[in-house]
């Protein structure tokens, strides 16, 4: 009986999988369209049918790095937590589970971003996830009965940018918990004492990522 093959990923999936390993580790302009090709085991004619351009390529690996982070963030927060408050902190609670993989380097938004030239396509795709991480803390922040969300939203944004670069430029995950004990406590100077809710039992990480 004749073995089973794994069908190959199209061409496509595979030039972006290559895009995310390699933009990620070392850079948007430090890697040139041949290395992706290379790494991806495509012909050159099949980057551009199916993208066009580098500038869309890496276009395409932000937009997935957000939809990827956004899924994640989504996920745990309602799988873990049961409280506003929680799931506001627990932002925190996965920013260090990240930390702590072995591939962390860093925002890949911030890193693209320090290498783009104005009016590029990465101000563009930074810009929406940008946007997308002060609405997600004002939603939280909101919900957990802050008295101006979108202050408390924004300094919990400083806080999350702060642990990234720490975490990155220290190489130490545990900036993570720090981040979240600082979190705390602009929460809690943000929120009513009569409003704000109890903290809740953090649910247990089976059921979450």
């Amino acid at each position: 009986m004749a073995a089973k093959t794994t069908p190959r990923l199209p061409a496509r999936d595979r030039l972006l999988a290559s895009a995310d390993e390699l933009f990620y580790a070392h850079g948007v302009n430090a890697v040139g369209i041949d290395r992706v090709i290379e790494h991806a085991g495509v012909a050159k004619a099949s980057l551009y049918s199916a993208f066009g351009s580098k500038d869309e390529l890496i276009r395409a690996y932000l937009l997935g790095r957000h939809t990827t982070w956004a899924a994640r963030i989504t996920e745990a927060l309602e799988a873990r937590y049961d409280t506003p408050r929680e799931r506001l902190l627990g932002v925190f609670d996965v920013l260090g589970e990240l930390f702590a993989e072995p591939s962390f380097r860093g925002c890949a938004f911030t890193n693209a971003s320090a290498e783009a030239e104005p009016g590029s396509s990465v101000e563009e795709v930074a810009g929406e996830f940008r946007g997308w991480l002060h609405a997600l803390f004002g939603e939280l922040a909101g919900e957990a009965g802050a008295t101006d969300p979108e202050q408390l939203a924004r300094r919990l944004v400083l806080l999350y940018d702060g642990a990234s670069t720490t975490a990155q430029m220290d190489h130490d995950p545990t900036v993570a918990a720090d981040a979240r004990a600082v979190a705390e406590m602009l929460v809690d100077g943000a929120v009513p004492a009569k409003g704000r809710s109890s903290a809740g039992r953090r649910r247990s990480p089976g059921g979450g990522l």
